[in-house]
């Protein structure tokens, strides 16, 4: 029912949050978010206390604020979020599913027990298990996860098994990991799941994502995804039966693999809105933003259908910028039909930093990927 006097807390403040609340201005929800100083969010929230994510007193203090709490980073205190559910107050996502998502061996032996597709893997605890846990891995090339407070590309490291082994004191990794079989040659997919109390569940159009080698980030994505009707309706029913066995309720981000044998394989799941569906501010009726505000109100969902083809470019810091910077180019990009820039409101780049996305839309997929190459081309961050 609007209008609404229920509260929303978030915890965290950066541009996940601060696209949250856009979304959410329309229908004049209060905001109350619990960041550092200077975040992102922080200029169009109602209310900012300045703490840390980790501060069990803090998320106190945003609780008795909020009627229902959400978070948009899984690096939290959890054991206050247990605390707040076990005295009734609303969180979404549940810290039970978030106790899952935060530790990846823990989502590994979610996916293995309830028969969700994933890759070989093996857990290790301390340095002196990567020999042989490494042997027990399928392929030459391995994938290294820190099971815990990885982020944006940050806790993850490719190794050459036959090399490692060779000159094993050069481990990426000293604390309890992850090892996964890597997927040569996947097409890497995201479906944004949402879920509300009542059990409604629907998917966003799949899309297909582009990482940057170097700092392992989506540098751009496509929706609709290049692939069959076949695969896509595969990916959704599994991307969906990942989230009811998790009995999640909010907004989830299920990242696949796609291999050259057209089987599917579930990376990771992010509890919250994703990188992977920025695109959905233009490109869809409801988006990502609009959807979670719909669950965290107890509203019905929204439709999810694609308006037009579109991408979306990350707008990364430069890899020889730190510090104050400007973005040249813009002129160019605003004059182009179909995009639409989002600043995310930090004084300060740095090297491969998320500054912002852009959003392009166009009648089709070719024209889309036609206006990617001008906006890649074109937009540049220089230091002032």
């Amino acid at each position: 029912m609007l209008p609404s006097n229920i509260k929303i807390g978030i915890i965290g403040g950066g541009q996940l949050g601060k696209m949250l609340i856009e979304a959410g201005k329309p229908w004049n929800i209060h905001y109350t978010i619990l960041e550092e100083a200077n975040a992102p969010a922080s200029s169009i929230a109602n209310k900012h206390i300045v703490g840390s994510l980790m501060d069990y007193e803090k998320i106190m203090e945003l609780a008795a604020d909020s009627d229902v709490i959400t978070y948009e980073i899984e690096h939290v205190n959890i054991d206050a979020l247990h605390t707040l559910e076990a005295q009734g107050k609303r969180i979404v996502p549940s810290p039970k599913v978030l106790e899952i998502i935060q530790d990846k061996g823990l989502q590994k032996l979610f996916f293995q027990h309830h028969h969700i597709p994933t890759t070989d893997f093996e857990l290790l605890e301390n340095e002196e298990e990567w020999s042989e846990k490494l042997l027990k891995v399928k392929g030459e090339t391995v994938v290294a996860k820190l099971r815990k407070g990885g982020y944006d590309g940050k806790g993850v490291a490719l190794v050459n098994k036959k090399e490692m082994l060779a000159h094993i004191r050069s481990i990426p990794f000293t604390e309890p990991s992850v090892l996964e079989e890597f997927v040569e040659g996947a097409i890497e997919l995201a479906v944004i799941v949402s879920r509300n109390e009542s059990g409604e569940i629907n998917t966003f159009p799949i899309a297909e994502m582009e990482f940057d080698p170097q700092a392992n980030l989506v540098e751009f994505l496509y929706s609709p995804a290049n692939i069959s009707a076949e695969i896509e309706e595969k990916a959704k029913r599994i991307a969906m039966d990942a989230i009811i066995k998790l009995q999640g309720v909010g907004i989830f981000a299920v990242e696949m693999f796609l291999d050259k044998e057209n089987n599917l394989w579930v990376n990771e799941i992010a509890p919250r809105p994703h990188n992977s569906g920025h695109h959905t501010i233009e490109a869809c009726y409801t988006s990502q933003y609009e959807q979670l505000n719909r669950i965290l109100l107890g509203m019905p969902l929204g439709n999810t259908s694609l308006i037009k083809p579109a991408a979306m470019i990350n707008l990364l810091g430069a890899t020889d910028v730190s510090g104050a910077y400007k973005i040249t180019g813009l002129e160019k990009i605003l004059a182009t039909e179909g995009v639409f820039i989002h600043l995310y409101n930090k004084a300060e780049t740095k090297p491969k930093r998320k500054m912002g996305h852009i959003t392009i839309l166009g009648t089709t997929l070719e024209e889309v990927k036609e206006k990617v190459l001008m906006v890649k081309n074109t937009i540049s961050m220089k230091a002032v």
